[in-house]
């Protein structure tokens, strides 16, 4: 289904206006959020003047070609269908975060310069494991990049850098504002550039606490580098918390990784994963991309549209307060889900354990992830087939043990200026950027929204295939609870047998 949302009106709404004749430049237009984002400027921001991107040749295809593969995604259909003529804004050049001004040739350096208004920096590595010297080039030295490049341009009204709400973790309660620590943007900067990636890799355990990986660790340290820009540029800081699929824009349940919840979804759709260390009575701190990415439109058009703020905005881009549910309930939800709408082909039958003991989890993963794995691919050895499923686990371990501190931990954000932008928008601007959660589906309809999304546009299922899909679920329903019955009759009768109870009988 194409999601349609315009002003009743031919009569250009404010946010609509402010972004007339504007340009915009984007690094990390290729990412998740930087699709959303250039779908929903050239659809709902159709008056501009032009949008600049820049993207590196990966896996042998130019900026170009990449560009050209990006217009065949879905989510460009409602652009092809209604206003095709805006694809022709976008100017694709060749450039990269890690390199100094951001690799821009001289003449393409000198259109940017001169022609952007609006800059939204979005590139970023999102390894959570990633190794320090990776980190700190993509994240803290390549916003610094970034905002060499703004610092010249001659029309700059706003520059937009995301961060992530998770980067001040060492907070009980994370408000909007940037806040200090010991560690300067600058030194660890240079430390990265001299020192060998071995030896950066030894000290990083010493260096990342509070924080539990080089992620947010870099994230923060780029904050403090963008705040201490504000007095001479118009910087602001947007905070997204776990971004999930698409609620309605630009398409429901639109989402093209594996990363955070719809990998940890599918992974327990598909019965891959079977044991997950979560505390059922925290909040989940979702929020569907198309929320996110309307705030981001909004934000430059506030932060022109009165006097600036002393200090830079910061905005926490999270769901409200009342809108989160604990996650145990959300789990519930998506069992309940697989149930309705299950994956084609499940390794196993889709009933995580959710716990917060370690200690169980570990046997759990041996029992449900490590040995089945190991079983598996020893039976594809025998038939000459290609063995994976050891390295699947291996990738889901480090995932699992990455996310484990933000699924134990508790989260209170508060995001009173993001819920402002959305305040202070007319009725008619609400209707086209909405960030408001309250009226929109329940939380079991997104979770069905999500579950279709990554079937359709992850794991390419066919609808249609969901009777047999459902067939084989019930079989592996019979086939899981034989063969825990059998694990547990066996467990009980030896472990009698070894106590010498059954000599009593």
């Amino acid at each position: 289904m194409i999601y349609k949302v315009e002003s009743k009106s031919s009569e250009l709404t404010p946010v609509q206006q402010y972004y007339k004749g504007k340009t915009v430049f984007i690094t990390g237009a290729s990412g998740f959020m930087g699709k959303v984002l250039l779908e929903k400027l050239l659809y709902s921001c159709y008056e501009l003047k032009e949008i600049i991107m820049i993207c590196r040749a990966k896996r042998g295809k130019t900026p170009e070609q990449r560009l050209e593969d990006m217009w065949k995604l879905p989510i460009f259909q409602r652009i092809k269908d209604e206003r095709p003529e805006v694809l022709k804004k976008v100017t694709m050049f060749n450039g990269d975060i890690t390199l100094e001004m951001l690799g821009l040739s001289e003449e393409n350096l000198k259109h940017v310069t001169e022609n952007t208004n609006i800059v939204f920096h979005m590139a970023a590595t999102l390894k959570l494991e990633g190794n320090l010297t990776d980190a700190v080039n993509m994240n803290l030295a390549g916003t610094r990049r970034a905002i060499d490049v703004a610092r010249k341009m001659k029309n700059l009204e706003a520059f937009v850098h995301l961060s992530t709400a998770f980067c001040n973790c060492d907070q009980e309660v994370m408000y909007e504002k940037v806040y200090d620590f010991p560690h300067k943007p600058e030194e660890l900067m240079r430390i990265a550039e001299w020192m060998d990636v071995p030896t950066l890799d030894a000290v990083t355990p010493k260096l990342l606490p509070p924080h539990p990986n080089t992620y947010t660790y870099t994230k923060r340290l780029a904050e403090l580098y963008v705040r201490d820009q504000y007095e001479t540029m118009p910087v602001i800081i947007a905070r997204p918390s776990i971004v999930s699929p698409a609620a309605y824009e630009p398409l429901p349940g639109w989402v093209d990784n594996l990363n955070g919840p719809t990998g940890l979804m599918i992974g327990c759709g598909k019965g891959v994963i079977r044991s997950v260390l979560v505390d059922k009575k925290n909040k989940s701190e979702l929020i569907p991309v198309d929320y996110a990415i309307n705030g981001l439109v909004v934000i430059p058009y506030e932060f022109n549209k009165g006097k600036r703020p002393e200090e830079i905005p910061v905005y926490n881009i999270t769901n409200a307060e009342h809108r989160k549910k604990a996650i145990g309930d959300i789990i519930e939800m998506s069992k309940r889900v697989n149930e309705a709408y299950p994956l084609d082909a499940g390794l196993w039958y889709p009933d995580p354990c959710l716990t917060t003991n370690k200690l169980y989890h570990k046997f759990n993963t041996i029992l449900f992830h490590w040995l089945p794995a190991y079983f598996i691919d020893f039976l594809l050895l025998i038939f000459g087939q290609k063995r994976f499923m050891v390295r699947v686990h291996k990738k889901i371990a480090t995932g699992l043990e990455v996310l484990q501190f933000f699924t134990l931990n508790p989260w209170c954000f508060k995001s009173e200026k993001y819920a402002a932008l959305w305040t202070n928008l007319t009725e008619k601007d609400k209707e086209i950027f909405n960030m408001n959660m309250d009226p929109v589906h329940t939380e079991e309809e997104y979770m069905i929204s999500c579950a279709k999304g990554g079937r359709l546009f992850m794991l390419k299922e066919k609808p249609e295939n969901q009777a047999r899909a459902r067939f084989h679920l019930k079989l592996m329903y019979i086939l899981d609870r034989v063969c825990k019955t059998f694990i547990v009759y066996y467990f009980f009768k030896y472990l009698l047998k070894w106590t010498g109870v059954l000599d009593l009988f």
